[in-house]
């Protein structure tokens, strides 16, 4: 399925561009017609639940339930309100997801489409803050990221996997610093993560678990 829907907004434009987006997202969502087929390609499940189709689906180590045809979207077993932009994350993975395997072939942001142009603002908005709280003791980040089950993984001096949703895992990187050089980092992606998200929500989806791990720090 082609990803026709609306960008997620930017922050100063949040309320009425979220609207929209989880507007669009959710007349897209009904135009699905074999929901249970399509679940298979997003790793999601459906059933029939107190009279209402409903999509299980795994977002950061915890379980939503997306009901139809109202579109309500919970966190299973909790009264916690659920962001608006996480919301829409989940709506856009399920409508595009494509059902492909992960390759385990590694790219880089800028290898996404349009990913050269949207960098400036992906290095500010997730890769900056992944440096600067982790950077100086990255021992740490692979502690807050087993508050989502990551996993350790081999890139950099250190780093971690984490997977977002099913198809979609998530390695953050980091770089030891020494006398001459300061802490480096980066966020790398399975080379399939186009066919679930787009470079935009790839962005917002980097930014939204790199200030959950930083939440996540402070408890540490």
């Amino acid at each position: 399925m082609e990803s026709k829907y609306f960008s997620l907004p930017e922050e100063r434009n949040y309320e009425h561009g979220y609207k929209l987006a989880y507007k669009l997202a959710s007349e897209q969502l009904l135009e699905i017609h074999e929901i249970a087929q399509h679940c298979q390609k997003s790793g999601s499940q459906y059933e029939i639940i107190d009279s209402q189709g409903t999509i299980t689906l795994s977002y950061l180590n915890q379980t939503y339930q997306i009901t139809l045809p109202d579109i309500n979207i919970s966190l299973l077993h909790s009264k916690d309100t659920i962001p608006f932009r996480e919301k829409i994350l989940m709506l856009h993975y399920f409508i595009q997801a494509r059902g492909t395997a992960n390759t385990n072939k590694i790219i880089a942001f800028r290898e996404l489409p349009e990913g050269a142009n949207y960098f400036p603002t992906f290095f500010k908005r997730a890769i900056k803050p992944l440096i600067e709280h982790f950077g100086k003791e990255p021992e740490k980040l692979l502690t807050a990221a087993n508050k989502m089950s990551g996993n350790k993984a081999a890139y950099g001096d250190i780093s971690v996997t984490i997977n977002a949703f099913r198809y979609v895992p998530i390695t953050f990187v980091l770089w030891l610093g020494d006398e001459e050089l300061d802490p480096g980092g980066n966020i790398l992606f399975d080379s399939t993560i186009t066919d679930y998200l787009s470079t935009e929500d790839i962005n917002v989806l980097c930014e939204t678990i790199i200030w959950k791990l930083v939440k996540y720090l402070k408890n540490i």
